[in-house]
């Protein structure tokens, strides 16, 4: 991090930022590259795929995309997202990527000093977000050239890097290093602040009198500590008028609440099992590793402990042949490796005899609880009890975001006020074509915390947000 980021903290500047992003994943990177200047316009003579589309960018010829009507190019668009300026976005970078081709992006950059966005973005870690906690090796579930951000497709850096993709796509440990890049070769180190922890998100309507009564949106106040290895932590307040929610999901992860969830055996992150075989705590020789879930965080682990040769056993709670496992969502060419895991899944049940040494599948399995001695008892799906004995458990069945420095920790913003928040069925409600949401004046949300959950459409988000701030800039009274 540029030493120019920590100065947005300890100066206690009168006016105040245009922009605070809180997270500094994908969406809170490429979301900071918009609002530094960098403006993308149609590449003089290019041709889009898609007819309509075309016609529609030839009616503006030299007029950046993040002035036009985001929702009149959008409309018509039809793709693997729900949400039009997504989808917009992908296919103005990706012509043609879901047919199987490789066309390049039909968009061409422009630094432009005068749009430049006041802004500064606060991460607990390195940019990159969660990406630098999953496993180094672990292959990413979207393609490489999908994780990349504008203008620096990811294959292109990996050639750089001498390092290929595999099965066309990429490590974590290469996209982690990728987005870290990123900020730097996009000169945008002096916006992003590391180890900054926010505590408190708070906002009121504007005082009457003075410069803000010509605009009515509110003042927000973020609060939190930055944290330094081998300091204490510093406390920081800045002030805003708009706030950016870029946080992603992943910060709690979801818990079966069954007694002896607590004991030290049971774990709810993978680094858990990395660590442990690492220090030899868990072996080949060892009792079995106890995974619980069925989602891709699961088969991950069950991966990474059979490349261990580590004996696994492997609860879930729905039948393999349950169409909403993931697994039945994935093209098998793409994603041989789950599959695998899924092929296991259904070959090795415990009413089978095992084609898979050290590996045991319990479909339909409800987890009662935990015992002192690394135990865990089951009922299975006739009613019956089961007790096992394991090394080391990880419960891997999803986590949550942690939005506990808003008011309500956000629960009135979600689209059902009355339900959790969840990524794929109760989102933060945002209007589809500024992501700012339904319910705060100044307050916006994108990546999975607005519903949109992989990289290529994160960025979507990031266009819509930055389009809208920029208008609200030059509406904004000198």
């Amino acid at each position: 991090m540029d030493s120019s980021g920590k100065d947005h903290l300890g100066a206690s500047s009168s006016e105040p930022l245009t922009a605070i992003i809180i997270g500094n994943g994908p969406s809170g990177i490429c979301l900071s590259y918009l609002l530094s200047g960098y403006t993308p316009y149609v590449k003089p003579g290019a041709v889009h795929p898609h007819p309509l589309l075309q016609r529609k960018l030839n009616e503006a010829p030299g007029v950046s995309i993040l002035d036009q009507d985001l929702d009149y190019l959008s409309e018509g668009l039809e793709g693997r997202c729900q949400s039009p300026v997504p989808l917009l976005f992908d296919t103005l970078l990706r012509p043609d990527t879901d047919l199987g081709g490789d066309m390049e992006s039909v968009l061409t950059w422009k630094r432009q000093t005068e749009r430049v966005v006041p802004h500064v973005v606060l991460g607990r870690g390195l940019p990159g977000g969660a990406w630098h906690s999953i496993e180094g090796s672990m292959v990413t579930l979207s393609q490489g050239q999908w994780m990349g951000l504008p203008d620096l497709p990811v294959k292109d850096w990996m050639r750089k890097k001498r390092r290929g993709l595999r099965n066309s796509r990429a490590t974590a440990g290469d996209i982690a290093h990728y987005y870290k890049d990123y900020v730097t070769k996009k000169g945008l180190g002096h916006n992003f602040v590391s180890g900054a922890v926010v505590t408190a998100v708070e906002w009121g309507t504007p005082e009457s009198g003075g410069s803000e009564a010509q605009d009515p949106s509110p003042l927000f106040q973020v609060s939190g500590f930055l944290t330094t290895q081998g300091q204490s932590p510093q406390p920081f307040s800045l002030c805003a008028r708009n706030v950016v929610l870029a946080t992603g999901t992943s910060d709690s992860p979801a818990r079966l609440d069954v007694p002896g969830e607590a004991l030290p055996f049971v774990h709810h992150e993978l680094s858990a099992l990395e660590a442990a075989t690492r220090a030899g705590t868990v072996t080949p020789a060892s009792d079995p590793v106890l995974i619980v879930g069925a989602g891709l965080s699961a088969a991950d682990a069950v991966l990474y402990a059979r490349h261990y040769n580590v004996p696994v056993i492997h609860a879930f709670r729905r039948p393999v042949d349950d169409p909403g496992l993931v697994f039945n969502q994935l093209p098998k060419m793409l994603y041989p490796e789950y599959h695998k895991v899924h092929q296991m899944m259904r070959e090795q049940s415990i009413l089978s005899p095992s084609p898979y040494e050290g590996y045991l599948s319990l479909p339909e399995h409800r987890l009662l609880l935990f015992k002192e001695g690394c135990q865990a008892l089951f009922r299975d799906p006739q009613g019956g009890q089961k007790v096992f004995g394991v090394s080391l458990v990880l419960v891997l069945i999803g986590s949550y975001p942690d939005l506990s420095f808003l008011p309500g920790e956000g629960a009135d913003l979600t689209v059902d006020p009355s339900q959790p928040l969840n990524a794929k069925r109760n989102p933060i409600d945002v209007d589809p074509f500024t992501y700012q949401s339904t319910h705060q004046e100044g307050l916006y949300a994108v990546g999975p915390l607005a519903g949109d959950n992989f990289v290529r459409f994160v960025q979507g988000g990031a266009l819509a947000v930055a389009s809208s701030l920029l208008r609200k800039e030059t509406r904004k009274p000198p």
